[in-house]
């Protein structure tokens, strides 16, 4: 976005980071080591990648597939996925992600996008169960829905959108989990969703 030189080589440096910090599992974890990995982490790395290479770094093919192995392998028979390879049960916020993720990863269908996409859909608002990192996961929840095309944004979109306004606090902001700033940023990041300004839409 800026041309900057600098940038350019501060964000070829970063991605060389990413790289460097997969696991054999195809993973990553909070701090740059190779020791372990969850989903959560994965997920933010493989966003990162796509955005580097939207920008025109180079990011090789092998590293991405690794990452959507690891992915697909978190993924639980119910459709949900698990925040470690090692630990259980599906939740709303990771599974949002894991969806989103291989989407980010250009794959937009097929068994393992369904079945997540069917897992997420039980979520919809208005709903009676608890879900826990609420913004986080319906930030991830209306990328994949919107990606995943009208038959499923369109049922998701209003649900979460007239929610979002019915938990905005009379000052304007939104209370969420990491605070007032965090909420708020969040909420308007997921209503600005239909105008299309995240590069992350760009297929």
């Amino acid at each position: 976005m800026t041309n900057d030189p600098a940038v350019r080589e501060a964000l070829r440096r970063a991605v060389r980071l990413i790289v460097s910090t997969q696991n054999e599992e195809g993973g990553w974890r909070y701090q740059p080591v190779r020791a372990d990995a969850d989903i959560s982490v994965t997920i933010c790395q493989i966003m990162a990648l796509r955005a580097a290479r939207n920008s025109g770094v180079y990011v090789d093919k092998t590293v991405i597939e690794k990452g959507v192995e690891y992915v697909r392998a978190s993924q639980n028979p119910d459709g949900g996925f698990r925040y470690m390879l090692s630990s259980g049960g599906s939740a709303f916020a990771r599974s949002a992600a894991g969806v989103a993720a291989l989407q980010y990863a250009g794959i937009y269908g097929g068994e393992a996008i369904e079945r997540g996409l069917h897992y997420v859909k039980r979520f919809r608002p208005p709903n009676e169960q608890t879900v826990g990192h609420y913004f986080y996961g319906h930030y991830y929840a209306a990328q994949a829905m919107f990606l995943a095309g009208d038959r499923y944004w369109k049922d998701w979109w209003p649900a979460v959108r007239d929610e979002l306004l019915s938990k905005q606090m009379p000052e304007g902001s939104w209370r969420g989990q990491a605070g007032q700033e965090y909420g708020t940023a969040m909420a308007l990041v997921i209503l600005q969703m239909p105008d299309r300004l995240l590069p992350i839409f760009q297929k």
